[in-house]
């Protein structure tokens, strides 16, 4: 039997197999010796001990197309990042810090700002004007009023989404209001799963419909990327990408060169400052870091 890993607690696996629901699994002790951990995320296959009380053994991992440290999860075809536009402000420098870490894995990311209900034009448009020529989708939306809920859906559709974003932005609500009215087996998990909910949260895969699911990630408040060489910064973020080979020297790195296109195109308003700055202050960091 095959199924998809939807959560994991204290060494069980909840393995989600279509039509049939979730099995409780333990994983055998071939991936103890070969240092390989499942995550959820993981198409698996299963062994059945039990289909009367659903649990089984995982005996083989499927290959994985991906896999993310932060949050810890594999198989996943997009990010939608969620902040809030307003109660708390964006922390932009934490939101580009998670926006490198997809671009190194080549997850295409989805940027949704929450709580437009309490936002003004000009903090949207400001939000557009940053982000939209880095070439992510920005998408704008009130949980709480479930306005623009359906516009997620439909890019949501089909895929494996991981869902991050710090603590206070509305995450869980609008996890809640894509959940409305979805009626499907894996929503009766929580007669086997109530036993961790006293653990420390861990990431959850939660189907919103027969083919689409959602990774609930816990909230992130820093995001540090140590294994990141300054020189490597500028390949992800995207809109630097127009400019490479058009500045005067090779392999410039976009920070004290002289005739540097990007810093041209940040001056001309082709790239935003805000995201030249927070580029400025990661290759800084990362310098410093590789120095000690």
């Amino acid at each position: 039997m095959q199924g998809k890993i939807v959560k994991g607690i204290a060494g069980f696996y909840y393995v989600h197999i279509a039509e049939f629901g979730i099995y409780e699994c333990k994983a055998k002790g071939i991936f103890r010796k070969k240092g390989k951990k499942p995550l959820v995320g993981d198409n698996v296959e299963i062994d059945i001990l039990s289909d009367e009380d659903k649990e089984g053994n995982i005996k083989r991992i499927l290959p994985r197309k991906n896999e993310l440290i932060r949050p810890a999860v594999c198989n996943v075809d997009q990010a939608l990042v969620v902040f809030a536009v307003q109660k708390p402000k964006p922390h932009l420098n934490l939101l580009n810090r998670f926006l490198i870490e997809m671009e190194r894995k080549g997850v295409p990311a989805v940027l949704c700002f929450n709580k437009l209900d309490i936002a003004t034009e000009e903090e949207m448009e400001e939000l557009q004007k940053i982000y939209l020529p880095s070439g992510y989708k920005v998408v704008f939306i009130s949980a709480r009023l479930e306005e623009h809920i359906d516009e997620i859906k439909e890019l949501l559709k089909g895929k494996t989404t991981t869902v991050a974003g710090p603590s206070g932005v509305g995450k869980s609500s609008m996890i809640n209001c894509l959940q409305k009215e979805v009626e499907m087996e894996i929503g009766d998990i929580s007669s086997k799963i109530d036993r961790g909910k006293h653990t420390t949260r861990h990431s959850e895969l939660i189907a919103i419909d027969q083919d689409t699911y959602i990774m609930d990630t816990p909230g992130f408040s820093s995001l540090y990327t140590n294994d990141l060489g300054e020189e490597e910064l500028r390949y992800c973020f995207p809109e630097f990408s127009a400019y490479e080979g058009r500045c005067r020297f090779h392999g410039c790195v976009h920070v004290h060169e002289p005739d540097c296109a990007v810093k041209r195109a940040v001056l001309e308003g082709e790239i935003h400052s805000v995201r030249y700055q927070s580029y400025l202050e990661l290759y800084k960091e990362l310098k410093e870091k590789r120095r000690f």
